[in-house]
This record gives C-alpha cells, sequence and structure tokens, in this order.
C-alpha cells in the first residue's frame, strides 16, 4: 500500500507541474495560506547584486520568481522540463512588459556554458535538485564561488486546526522529509558547502539553503 500511496503521490505532482499546470498558482496560494510568494521572494535576500553576472532559475514555473527578479534589476535565464509551464511563464511574463529568456530542459543536461553563472536559483524544486547529475551540471555551470541557492520550505508560524491539516498534508506527500539523508554530504561531495537559513516572512518562515561552489573547483 506504501508503494501505492508514493506512486499515486508522484502521479499527481507530474499531473499539477504538467497538464494541471493552470491550477498550480491557486493550488501553492491554498497550502501556504497566501505565504507562496513571500517564500519564493525569500530567495531574493541571498542573491549577489545584479552587475556582478548572469543568473538562472531552475523549475521557473509558472514565472512568479522570474517576475520578481526583473523588477529587482535582473536579466534572468529560466529553465523548466514543463512545456505547461514554460507557457504559462511566456503569457504571464508578456503581459508585465517582460520578454523573458526561458528555455525547456532536464536540469541534469544544462546547455550553458562552464561557468556562466554567478547563481542559480531555485523554489520548491522537487528531488531532481538532489540528483547527482544535476548537482554536478550546477557545480559545473556555477562561477568559482558561485552559489545555488534553495527555497525548499516553508512553513506557518500560526495555530489551529488548519495549520495542522496542512503540515499534515505536507508530510504525508513527502514535502517534510528532508531528514532522511544527510544533506551536509550530499553536497560536500559535489564540491559545495551548504549553510541553511530561515527568513522571516510576516506570520511564516522560509528555509532557505545557500550552496557555495568551493572556490578551487573550476
Amino acid at each position: 500500500m506504501l508503494k501505492l500511496w508514493w506512486r499515486l503521490v508522484r502521479f499527481g505532482f507530474r499531473l499539477l507541474y504538467n497538464e494541471m499546470a493552470f491550477t498550480y498558482d491557486w493550488v501553492s496560494k491554498i497550502v501556504s495560506l497566501g505565504a507562496w510568494r513571500s517564500w519564493q521572494r525569500a530567495a531574493l535576500k541571498s542573491l549577489p547584486s545584479p552587475e556582478t553576472g548572469s543568473i538562472l532559475e531552475l523549475a521557473h514555473g509558472t514565472g512568479d520568481l522570474h517576475e520578481d527578479l526583473y523588477a529587482a534589476g535582473y536579466v534572468p535565464i529560466g529553465y523548466d522540463l514543463s512545456p505547461y509551464m514554460g507557457r504559462i511563464a511566456r503569457r504571464k511574463l508578456h503581459k508585465k512588459g517582460i520578454k523573458p529568456y526561458l528555455i525547456r530542459g532536464d536540469a541534469r543536461q544544462l546547455p550553458f556554458a562552464d561557468g556562466a553563472f554567478v547563481a542559480i536559483v531555485s523554489t520548491f524544486p522537487t528531488n531532481f535538485i538532489f540528483m547527482p547529475e544535476t548537482l554536478r551540471e550546477i557545480q559545473r555551470v556555477l562561477r568559482p564561488d558561485g552559489k545555488l541557492i534553495i527555497v525548499i520550505n516553508g512553513v506557518l508560524m500560526s495555530e489551529g486546526i488548519l495549520k495542522t491539516f496542512l503540515e499534515w498534508l505536507y508530510r504525508i506527500t513527502g514535502q517534510r522529509n528532508n531528514s532522511d539523508f544527510d544533506i551536509m554530504s550530499l553536497f560536500a561531495e559535489h564540491g559545495f558547502a551548504l549553510e541553511r537559513r530561515q527568513e522571516d516572512c510576516g506570520g511564516s518562515i522560509a528555509e532557505v539553503w545557500i550552496a557555495t561552489k568551493n572556490a578551487d573547483l573550476q
């Protein structure tokens, strides 16, 4: 039964990121009680200044953080496997007068030169972000001392039945199961020093991981 459950969970997420991608924005608002966008924006606090170099957003989704990046003065590149997310993001950004540079592809095969980016950002990625192939590619395309910034979780600080229900929902869908393997060792093995921060989002907290590439790795 447990294997069947996780197959159903994976299938549900596949639908959410693909054929049902048009529901992603309102689903994220509901499950975060409206805090989702604040959690996403927590990534901006750890980014280097726009003039330092190019930024890559992995799994850009429906384009909300991309809009924030443009507003903050960045000209990012977006990369996502889902063609559905790509279409939604393009429409959304075009309505804002933004002509985005979005590419469809697998994070395990990044079509960029070595050292192309000063930072890579990803908010609420699925487990692709922990795959050895992904981390090797991220390490390759980052500059020495470049940063991978991940918003991995958001936690509501309010109490009550609704929060309890949402926390239960996160747990049974695997969104709170990052403690079952050694995160620090995983990143160290792939040439990163990992720092974990909690950013106050006003009534909630965003958990942000900053993985800095070892400078001696070219």
